[in-house]
């Protein structure tokens, strides 16, 4: 019989010790938060120049809400913008329709530049058709739930999608106030992505700053929306994007 070679008892105590720090190095490397300044709270006037300055503040991506003033009661930003900012900025540009028929406007979008689109569960009458049209357009799919709209509505849905929105303030406006009863569902959406789609990002939009970014981070989300806490503060942008990230 081969003679085994003796293991080092302090080896052998060491191992349980490196295996939990790998563990924790793979979780960290794998909950990296990302930030998508969203372009509606932007100064228009200099909205070219604000959208590069939060590219060299190292953004994640540029969120652009479209609203018809039907499925939202207010109306913002159509393709023309997204095709000028196409011009100066190498960032992909998420496209968040907030309107009562997207895909009549998905073709549009995608030849002005968007790289993913966000539409929303409430008031589509065919949501796998929407979003397998979106995949067949070579763009990212994601899905927005609203406030009052519960997670479980996604569990069908979720193998297509590359990403979830969950709404943390109603949609229409800027400048609204964090709604604290979503924690629980960006919770319940992240355990149902661990669950099904380990690869799915999770994002949240509405009223993010330094004090409720730490919240929903530690409920899931990796991917941040902010508008006016990185365009409507007295700080420039990319100091109001290093505040967010060190939240």
């Amino acid at each position: 019989m081969a003679k085994r070679s003796a293991v080092p008892l302090e080896a052998l105590r060491e191992e349980p010790f490196r295996s939990h720090v790998c563990e924790l190095e793979r979780n960290m490397q794998d909950h990296v938060i990302k930030l998508a300044p969203s372009i509606l709270a932007a100064d228009f006037a200099r909205l070219g120049e604000q959208v590069a300055e939060a590219e060299r503040a190292a953004a994640d991506r540029i969120h652009v809400d479209v609203m018809d003033g039907h499925f939202v009661p207010n109306i913002a930003i159509g393709a023309p913008i997204v095709q000028s900012l196409r011009r100066v900025t190498r960032l992909p540009m998420e496209t968040h329709l907030m309107i009562s028929d997207p895909d009549s406007f998905l073709d549009e979008f995608a030849e002005a530049g968007s790289t993913s689109f966000l539409v929303h569960w409430e008031g589509n009458n065919n949501l796998h058709r929407t979003v397998q049209r979106i995949k067949a357009l070579g763009k990212g799919a994601g899905v927005a739930i609203n406030p009052a709209t519960p997670a479980s509505v996604l569990e069908e849905i979720f193998p297509d999608l590359d990403q979830v929105l969950v709404m943390t303030v109603n949609p229409g406006f800027g400048h609204q106030h964090f709604l604290q009863s979503t924690l629980p569902k960006i919770r319940r959406v992240a355990e149902m992505i661990e669950r099904i789609k380990p690869d799915c990002e999770l994002e949240v939009d509405g009223g993010i700053d330094e004090a409720t970014a730490p919240m929903v981070v530690a409920a899931g989300a990796n991917v941040l929306v902010a508008g006016t806490s990185v365009f409507g503060t007295d700080k420039s942008v990319a100091a109001a994007m290093e505040c967010l990230r060190d939240a």
